[in-house]
């Protein structure tokens, strides 16, 4: 498929955030309907962005769409595997791009310490068709912050995502993997 391939490029080479926006435009709508029942494995499409390295430093893990109305918008894992879903509201999001990369390994260290008072205990977002650069396409609507999420088909089990949040000035490109047997 195309689109795996210039993902693969794009990933091995670094990217600009307008040849992600070129990839993004050209995949395929996602409905909510393909992406449900199963957990995602998150990685970061590098743009030089900010946030670059910051989820993943910290032990972002990727999302779990359990049907349209019950997702885990942000999955994480600490050291001893363990994966659990976060309260986006308990992740300190306005730090993102200016904490040390030493405090971020700290954090991704704490986490099994972490865990009780992190964890989401009930769903924190919600799967929606939305219209998005002239095409509807499954996007993840966050129940408590102004974030949606929209994606792309890269293939069938692979998904270019991009994270719309209020005031966020630059694009932040993701990539999720469904897992296997998920």
């Amino acid at each position: 498929m195309p689109g795996t391939v210039r993902l693969r490029e794009l990933q091995e080479g670094g990217c600009t955030p307008d040849q992600a926006w070129e990839l993004f435009d050209s995949l395929p709508p996602v409905p909510v309907a393909q992406v449900v029942g199963g957990r995602w494995r998150g990685s970061e499409l590098d743009t030089g962005h900010p946030w670059g390295g910051v989820l993943v430093d910290s032990g972002w893990y990727g999302k779990q769409f359990d049907d349209a109305d019950n997702v885990q918008p942000l999955l994480f894992a600490g050291p001893d595997k363990v994966v659990f879903p976060v309260d986006p509201r308990r992740a300190p999001l306005g730090l993102a791009g200016r904490i040390p990369p030493a405090a971020l390994r700290l954090t991704r260290a704490a986490l099994p310490l972490l865990r009780p008072v992190l964890r989401a205990r009930a769903p924190r977002a919600r799967l929606r068709d939305l219209e998005f650069r002239g095409k509807v396409s499954a996007a993840m609507v966050y129940d408590h912050l102004p974030i949606i999420d929209m994606f792309r088909w890269v293939d069938d089990d692979t998904l270019l995502g991009v994270m719309d949040l209020r005031g966020l000035r630059e694009p932040y490109f993701f990539i999720l993997r469904r897992e296997n047997g998920a």
